[in-house]
């Protein structure tokens, strides 16, 4: 009997590596307008910059205009701008570290300041090329046998606050109650135009089991209000959701310094190149990218947040030893900055590693 060997068809491998190739060509774009922020910037103060870099590693092409040479390397990880004088002592006037302090920490600032707004114009794109409706706070109706009515929850309350943290977006809501463990919670609500506390307030939940794992979920027994996409209600939620963006990037990280998440629920960029892929692959058979464009969104905004975050190697960093410069009117010696920021990328690089070797694992078995 003859074995019958499956043929791959062209148009299958290329439905299959289309939307990677979305994911690596997105993040390339955050790391360009990234380092074209701290570029931007550096130019219009008028300091030498030696290279404008996108990749890392080997130079594959380059080509000097002027004084800047600009390269593309092998490694499509990241990028930079090196800036005369950057890390090193320099006689040049127009060196790095011979500008205003507040001069420096404008160019620094620029990467992750590019990066949120970027965020902010896919979430204005997202809203207003949707063809759902946006969501609001405002609990428009109950579920049949609802519980949490009989905690004082009503039809036309806006959530004002929920476990103490403000609600400003539907997703709001979500995120909020999801972070919760016990299904019971503490909720202001705004009925009136007044101010209403519905203490222990208590949902059904239930343990789902998605890709292997059990996960503890809120059932939502009420309705969101939506409204029709408008000129109005787009740049109010744009402005809304990009804060909702924002936070849940800093209590996302509060919750996994206090062991609500582990490191194996991190993603690097392995991981999210993958997360991408599949909802691009997804968004293609639904014909519905609002979900594709909230992922990049969210992941434009954490990038942009993250690199802002004070800590070793990152942006952040260095704007903390510039902002106590500013602060006492004496620089901190370079050496010690030096060696605080190469500790710090050690300890990233291992960071990274780890996260990515789980990323491996979890493609192997197909857990993401």
């Amino acid at each position: 009997m003859t074995d019958i060997i499956p043929l791959i068809t062209a148009g299958e491998i290329w439905g299959k590596v289309w939307p990677i190739l979305i994911a690596i060509l997105f993040f390339g774009f955050l790391i360009f307008f990234h380092e074209l922020g701290h570029f931007t910037v550096a130019k219009i103060f008028k300091i030498k910059i030696n290279e404008f870099s996108m990749g890392m590693g080997p130079v594959l092409l380059k080509r000097k205009r002027g004084e800047t040479q600009y390269s593309w390397r092998l490694f499509p990880i990241g990028g930079f701008v090196a800036m005369e004088g950057e890390n090193t002592e320099s006689e040049d006037e127009r060196a790095f570290c011979n500008q205003k302090a507040w001069k420096r920490f404008l160019v620094i600032l620029a990467g992750g300041t590019v990066n949120i707004i970027m965020g902010v114009i896919i979430v204005a794109i997202m809203l207003a090329t949707t063809d759902n409706l946006i969501s609001t706070t405002e609990i428009h109706s109950f579920s049949k046998d609802a519980a949490s009515p009989s905690y004082g929850l009503k039809e036309g309350d806006h959530f004002y606050k929920i476990n103490g943290h403000r609600v400003f977006t539907g997703e709001d809501v979500s995120f909020l109650m999801q972070r919760d463990d016990d299904g019971v919670f503490d909720i202001v609500v705004l009925r009136d135009g007044k101010k209403v506390e519905c203490k222990g307030v208590k949902f059904d939940t239930e343990y789902r089991e998605v890709k292997g794992r059990k996960i503890f979920t809120i059932i939502y027994d009420f309705v969101i209000v939506g409204v029709e996409p408008s000129f109005k209600s787009v740049a109010k939620n744009t402005f809304t959701q990009s804060l909702t963006y924002s936070r849940l990037v800093y209590l996302s990280l509060f919750d996994l310094i206090t062991g609500h998440y582990g490191i194996s629920d991190l993603s690097g960029p392995i991981g999210t190149v993958s997360f991408i892929a599949d909802a691009a692959q997804t968004a293609t058979a639904s014909a519905n990218w609002d979900y594709v464009l909230m992922i990049m969104a969210l992941i434009a905004i954490n990038i942009g947040l993250f690199n802002l975050l004070p800590l070793p190697a990152l942006d952040g960093g260095h704007l903390l030893f510039i902002l106590v410069e500013m602060i006492f009117r004496k620089p901190i010696p370079r050496k010690f900055e030096g060696l605080v920021h190469a500790i710090g990328m050690v300890l990233l690089l291992i960071l990274m590693a780890v996260i990515s070797f789980s990323d491996i694992l979890k493609l192997i078995k197909g857990t993401f």
